[in-house]
């Protein structure tokens, strides 16, 4: 099968899986009182949200795995997907203290940062050994191939965890993570398929039918949220297939809006400080600030994702 035709076929299935899945798992959600605490941080009608179904990243997780196990057959394909699931595993456990043992903030923020450096190096060192990540780091729109041999590892561990927990900050209205990232995986597909990398092809293609099958339940008002779960899930999964597909630093153009929102944050953080009490936006992650300022949450959705979409077609142009 032609890699096109496998691709179109992944993003069905991932479709077809996510949204059956949906209405089987919500109402077990509900039933295990797997609810979402809304802190006392976010705006204040968020309040409104509480003991809406969380974990709900399973719903797209079984998509994508699904896509996976049929079509995924070389190395490439195998490590993204692997990386992913580990990173929704932490996710899960962060999303089961919160939920079950019912402290909201789930892990310390020590462990979640030496879990993803595990998985991250793990990721990482095997993939240079095995040879499916390369040492050569590629300068976007220009020839420069510079080789770093194995120090490049350092870079991609502090990119990895950054940018995993730059998706999980981006999680904070209905349907803003998963549409964000929907526009993500279709640069990534078109890349793959692009590299003629037919395991990251299905995978990142099975990610948008995944999706856009999640986001029936998770558009605003939301039946469902991802939770740490999807967000981590996410966040391992469009990083792991930039490195993959041996273009690491392009995942700063087209994951611009995950840099903004982080970004945000640390801004925020270091000016309150300095200023003993200042603030540079009305709240952070910086959707928060669209949010006081009167944007609607499907609005902030669709000016987000257009931003996303500028990134993706500046990306894409230098690939061809």
């Amino acid at each position: 099968m032609e890699i096109p035709m496998q691709a179109a076929l992944c993003a069905i299935i991932g479709f077809i899986v996510s949204a059956v899945s949906g209405p089987l798992l919500i109402p077990v959600l509900r039933k295990l009182k797997f609810g979402q605490q809304i802190l006392e941080v976010g705006p204040n009608w968020h309040k409104s949200k509480a003991g809406t179904p969380t974990m709900g990243g399973i719903i797209f997780i079984l998509g994508v795995t699904v896509v996976s196990l049929i079509f995924i057959r070389d190395l490439k394909g195998l490590f993204v997907a692997l990386f992913a699931l580990s990173c929704g595993l932490i996710g899960f456990l962060d999303d089961y203290i919160k939920v079950v043992k019912k402290r909201n903030l789930g892990l310390s923020a020590m462990w979640k940062v030496i879990l993803m450096l595990l998985v991250s190096t793990i990721f990482s060192v095997a993939g240079i050994e095995l040879g499916v990540v390369k040492t050569t780091l590629w300068i976007p729109f220009t020839e420069i191939h510079l080789e770093l041999s194995y120090y490049i590892s350092i870079l991609l561990v502090f990119m990895m965890i950054g940018f995993i927990n730059a998706v999980n900050l981006t999680d904070g209205i209905d349907g803003l993570a998963g549409s964000v990232t929907f526009v993500v995986s279709l640069f990534f597909t078109l890349a793959s398929m692009v590299a003629l990398s037919a395991g990251m092809t299905a995978f990142s293609a099975g990610l948008c039918g995944a999706l856009c099958g999640f986001l029936i339940y998770n558009l605003h008002p939301a039946k469902v949220f991802m939770g740490d779960t999807g967000s981590l899930f996410l966040g391992g999964a469009v990083i792991a297939l930039a490195i993959l597909n041996d273009m690491p630093l392009m995942i700063l153009i087209v994951g611009i809006v995950y840099l903004i929102e982080a970004f945000s944050v640390m801004l925020q953080v270091s000016y309150f400080k300095l200023t003993k009490g200042k603030r540079i936006f009305k709240m952070t992650p910086i959707h928060h600030h669209f949010e006081l300022s009167g944007y609607s949450e499907n609005r902030i959705v669709l000016l987000f994702s257009a931003v996303t979409l500028v990134g993706a077609v500046i990306a894409f142009l230098s690939l061809v």
